[in-house]
């Protein structure tokens, strides 16, 4: 569910007036992670990377105040729930969004995960969630990435990680990951606390 809120009475009034109609007000950070875990926990129960990586992203978003604050259309809005939306490869070769909404019990959010990108990927329709906070992903795990910059337009402008090939070392895994988001919805420091958040999450997943 979502509802417009008046902008002055938020936190984020003065980046709300400077920053709503800039040319380009998206903001991209980057952050190498450590993934180890991700990939020890992923063999042990038979879960996708991509679907651990998913989960730990709204994990974390969840228990951050700012990304249930999202401008449109001129107006500021909150929401009180979040969804990750992943690019899904369909069966005719193309591409489809799959919204799916986060769980904090990561075992329901495997079983939407792939009961929903499933179905996206065989009837190549995309599948979208109507009053959430969407946070988008987008994996290109074919090849390694040091960084990512997404397009800008009017009509995405929610939060977007996004990432390529995990890098197998002796004594770790790593990610880099491409953080973009509005900057009516958050700061620089609160978007590197996030990424920061993000990491301790996957720690104690």
């Amino acid at each position: 569910m979502k509802q417009e809120i008046n902008p002055k009475e938020t936190n984020r009034a003065y980046a709300f007036e400077m920053w709503l109609n800039a040319p380009m007000p998206m903001v991209t950070l980057v952050k190498t992670l450590n993934v180890s875990r991700l990939l020890r926990l992923g063999r042990k129960h038979d879960i996708k990377f991509n679907t651990l990586m998913c989960w730990c992203i709204g994990k974390t978003a969840s228990e951050t105040k700012e990304f249930y604050l999202l401008p449109e259309n001129g107006k500021l809005y909150r929401y009180d729930s979040i969804a990750i939306n992943v690019v899904v490869r369909n069966r005719k070769g193309g591409i489809n969004s799959c919204d799916i909404p986060f769980s904090n019990d990561i075992q329901q959010f495997n079983r939407d995960y792939l009961q929903s990108t499933a179905k996206v990927a065989e009837q190549c329709q995309s599948s979208f969630l109507e009053g959430y906070m969407i946070v988008g992903t987008s994996a290109m795990i074919q090849t390694e990435l040091d960084c990512i910059t997404n397009q800008y337009t009017d009509k995405f402008l929610n939060p977007m990680v996004m990432w390529g090939k995990y890098r197998k070392g002796w004594l770790k895994t790593t990610l880099p990951v491409s953080f973009q988001f509005h900057h009516v919805m958050m700061d620089g420091g609160d978007a590197a606390r996030f990424l920061e958040a993000l990491q301790k999450t996957i720690e104690k997943i």
